[in-house]
């Protein structure tokens, strides 16, 4: 009699409101309405992993939204804030967490992965006082300086999250050392010492899967892989999370602002950048198109055997039809 393969381990994702923004169509996506301008929310979830032999799951929220209070912005980052207005910031992450009904608050998260440190993404950390931060590699030092001309240092707020509880994603490529990207930061004895409960990060690896050159399994088990999305700002991460044996969730922060240019019916828009040239809301706009193609290649690689519902940031077409997934719900 053959042995029964082990089923896969799982997780199991929610979905939170964490505010909301006012996006211009035509700086995002081709062939726009020059006038159209949408409300959008920023979404973040809910992740929670059960390990063998532990009572409680850990608590993992994957990106904060937007801040609770405005004035937690610096003055650089509420000019551009001004220009996406309607902004709602309620209900925030933790008013949606608490908002669910159950014995889960923030003091109840031990991990927080930001996909990356844009205003709308990395809402009120000091509202997780227990939590333990991962951020991609380069990204301390992208909120202390900065990168570049078009993402100065006043575009972020240096002590955004608390040192001595954020950890860093190693390094992708070892020539990274030597690029104009911001430099790694290593993480303090402390950071270290309070996430080893959970993870080890001294086993942590890139690899290949699939389409995808590099990515990490955060728990060791495959149920949470990190998958480095290059482009959109330094530092962007995307989580991909099984929560059933043949099901995938892709969470894909902000791979792209609009789905229509996943499913390829529209593309990055360009826009002069104020120097004379030509930009898009990403750093690297042909990384992010390649970021783009790997999602959509990793997808159909599996299709048949493995679903992949891709979720990106700001689809206020998602929000509107699964509200059945929200905290308390799952996907």
């Amino acid at each position: 009699m053959s042995v029964r393969e082990a089923s896969p381990a799982v997780v199991t994702v929610s979905a939170l409101d964490a505010g909301h923004l006012t996006l211009p169509e035509r700086l995002f996506v081709t062939d726009a309405d020059p006038e159209k301008r949408a409300t959008v929310p920023s979404l973040s979830f809910l992740v929670q992993h059960l390990a063998p032999g532990r009572t409680r799951p850990t608590r993992l929220l994957f990106d904060l939204g937007v801040k609770r209070d405005i004035h937690g912005y610096t003055s650089s980052q509420q000019a551009h804030i001004a220009q996406r207005q309607p902004v709602i910031i309620s209900p925030d992450c933790t008013e949606s967490l608490l908002a669910g009904g159950t014995a889960v608050g923030p003091q109840d998260i031990d991990l927080v992965i930001l996909s990356h440190v844009h205003w709308d993404h990395v809402g009120t950390p000091s509202d997780f006082s227990s939590a333990t931060f991962i951020v991609g590699s380069g990204t301390l030092g992208l909120l202390k300086h900065g990168d570049g001309p078009l993402y100065p240092a006043d575009l972020f707020n240096d002590d955004e999250l608390p040192f001595d509880r954020t950890v860093e994603l190693p390094l992708v490529s070892p020539f990274d050392v030597g690029s104009d990207r911001p430099k790694q930061t290593q993480p303090s004895n402390s950071a270290l010492a309070r996430i080893a409960p959970y993870l080890n990060p001294g086993t942590w690896a890139w690899k290949p899967l699939s389409t995808f050159p590099a990515t990490l399994d955060l728990f060791g088990d495959g149920s949470i892989l990190v998958v480095d999305s290059p482009g959109h700002l330094y530092g962007h991460v995307n989580l991909l999370c099984r929560i059933a044996e043949s099901k995938y969730v892709y969470l894909g922060g902000d791979c792209c602002h609009d789905p229509r240019i996943l499913e390829g019916d529209k593309g990055i828009a360009l826009y002069e950048d104020g120097r004379g040239g030509l930009r898009s809301v990403h750093v690297d706009t042909q990384a992010a198109g390649a970021t783009l193609d790997r999602i959509k290649g990793f997808v159909e690689s599996y299709r048949g055997t493995i679903e992949t519902e891709v979720i990106v940031a700001h689809d206020g077409v998602w929000r509107g039809l699964n509200r059945h997934k929200f905290w308390p719900g799952t996907l």
